[in-house]
């Protein structure tokens, strides 16, 4: 068969057909498609030869199969030093191979790619820091993911999840409508204990411009109001945007190269309508990667930077708390013993670990590091999309394993994880191996101590 109703070459791109894949219950008639999905050779071809550069055959060629990679991989630690999961291994044995043939592969090899792809690898990049000849496995994984998806083979929730960016330019199905009756609903919700706290939408000129994760609005809309709450306490000239609110990138995820140009794109469209000074993105780190690290250069920015500078959230708030517009009252410290849990994608692969020790040392008392930390930091287990995908959720369970060793370690029973995909794989931790931690986003927690000024205080009825 070479291609299936649902599952095919095609990107979705309409309503319909994203209702209609979303109606096929777990995937089931899409993955029996899948095995009899053929391969498009000649396509396939055409694609290595267009965007196979000298950097990923230099790579694959120099790899000297020495293994140093090995202990940096989660996955290969957590599945019993399996050889097969030897970060090299799985390059070589599905990307490499997918070059030394020049794209002649059958469907159950990429099959199998597309499993080695999604559930042995989360490109989190840490092999590529030991790695003595600057290999990054996780740069050649991403483009792996490329050309399976440019065939077809990618699982069922990403091959919706890029369907919902290319229709609703999110990656849920939160319209413009949704999204600003939601900020006119939070805002209005806030004004009894918060008095004069607004959502702008579409101000122009603005200091700073908010993106966030489409999850917020859809299940977690308080996360867009305790947002509010903390510009409001530090008195930012903020706005949000109607259209290009969305950061995030199932896209990403999904090896859809194109629908990441676009999804990128709607982001910069507002900033260029809106002229933000500064733009700062909600506790997310494949988001920030999205829209930060590989943005410009999906977006065809020659000089590799974003339309206006680009914040994490943990940049914001260090800089709130180092100049003063929050101010933390000791009283209301953490005092018990807390850990951090560090996003592969905006410490490892951008740097911020410094201004993620900052927030600690003024909201904790008692802060116990992860070992190893920072940088050197093990990925959650669900990052790159493993989350998600049902077909790979017991591998996914078994991925959790070194981040649950790393807390327990610690000795702490709270987890800071300023990400949602950190947050989500530390959540189904608790829930899959009852440890008894807790975990927080850091907005809730900078909320429960901060020190309110007297003038943004509500005021006291006169009798």
């Amino acid at each position: 068969m070479p291609e299936g109703t649902f599952c095919n070459r095609r990107p979705v791109n309409t309503e319909e057909d994203l209702k209609a894949l979303l109606g096929d219950k777990g995937g089931a008639q899409y993955y029996k498609e899948m095995a009899e999905l053929e391969v498009d050779v000649e396509a396939l071809k055409a694609s290595l030869q267009k965007t196979l550069q000298s950097r990923t055959k230099t790579w694959l060629e120099i790899c000297a199969h020495c293994g140093m990679c090995a202990d940096s991989c989660f996955l290969y630690r957590v599945n019993d030093r399996d050889p097969k999961q030897v970060p090299a291994y799985k390059i070589q044995s599905t990307l490499g191979e997918i070059v030394r043939k020049k794209g002649e592969v059958d469907t159950a090899f990429m099959m199998r790619t597309m499993e080695v792809a999604w559930s042995q690898c989360t490109c989190c990049n840490r092999c590529g820091m030991y790695c003595p000849h600057g290999i990054d496995m996780g740069v050649m994984f991403s483009y792996l993911r490329g050309l399976l998806f440019s065939q077809g083979f990618v699982p069922w929730e990403l091959k919706i999840g890029s369907g919902m960016h290319r229709v609703y330019g999110a990656q849920m199905d939160v319209t413009t409508e949704d999204w600003v009756e939601t900020c006119e609903w939070m805002a209005e919700e806030q004004q009894e204990e918060w008095p004069g706290l607004e959502i702008p939408v579409d101000k122009e000129d603005a200091d700073i411009m908010y993106v966030l994760n489409a999850r917020e609005p859809k299940h977690y809309p308080e996360d867009l109001a305790e947002a509010a709450i903390l510009f409001h306490l530090a008195g930012e000239n903020w706005t949000v945007p109607s259209e290009g609110w969305e950061q995030t990138s199932l896209t990403m995820f999904a090896g859809d190269w194109a629908g990441c140009k676009m999804q990128v794109e709607r982001v910069y469209a507002a900033v260029d309508k809106l002229r933000p000074k500064r733009v700062v993105g909600t506790e997310c780190g494949h988001a920030h990667r999205a829209t930060v690290i590989e943005g410009p250069y999906w977006a065809g920015r020659p000089d590799g930077r974003t339309p206006a500078p680009f914040l994490h959230y943990v940049e914001w708030v260090s800089e709130a708390l180092t100049t003063g517009k929050l101010k933390i009252d000791p009283e209301k410290r953490i005092k018990e013993p807390v850990t951090l849990q560090d996003s592969c994608n905006y410490v490892r692969n951008h740097g911020l670990a410094k201004h993620t020790r900052i927030i600690m040392s003024y909201i904790a008392e008692d802060f116990h590091e992860m070992a190893p930390n920072r940088e050197h930091n093990y990925c959650c287990g669900g990052g790159g999309g493993f989350n998600g995908i049902g077909r790979y959720r017991h591998q996914r369970n078994v991925a959790l394993k070194t981040k649950r060793d790393q807390i327990l370690a610690t000795g702490c029973k709270l987890v800071v994880a300023p990400c949602h995909n950190c947050w989500d794989a530390i959540r189904d931790l608790e829930e899959e191996y009852e440890i008894g931690i807790r975990w927080s986003f850091l907005k809730p927690l900078l909320i429960s101590m901060v020190i309110v000024p007297e003038h943004l205080k509500p005021q006291e009825e006169d009798e």
